[in-house]
């Protein structure tokens, strides 16, 4: 059993900045949204989905 070949499995998470105007327009949002107090709790979290570039990979990897 010490030998066996087995997939294994894997998640990669990039995170990246978004192109300048995309990043200007969640930053503003994130701004107008505090200004017109909106619970912090939701404010932020949408101004970094609209400025950050999150992406997800599965990968699966025989050995």
């Amino acid at each position: 059993m010490e030998n066996t070949m087995v997939p294994r499995f894997g998640v990669t998470i990039d995170i990246g900045l978004r192109d300048l105007p995309i990043a200007l327009i969640g930053s503003a949002g994130g701004a107008l949204a505090l200004w017109a107090e909106a619970p912090v709790e939701i404010a932020v979290p949408v101004a970094l989905l609209i400025v950050l570039d999150i992406r997800f990979h599965r990968w699966r990897r025989r050995t």
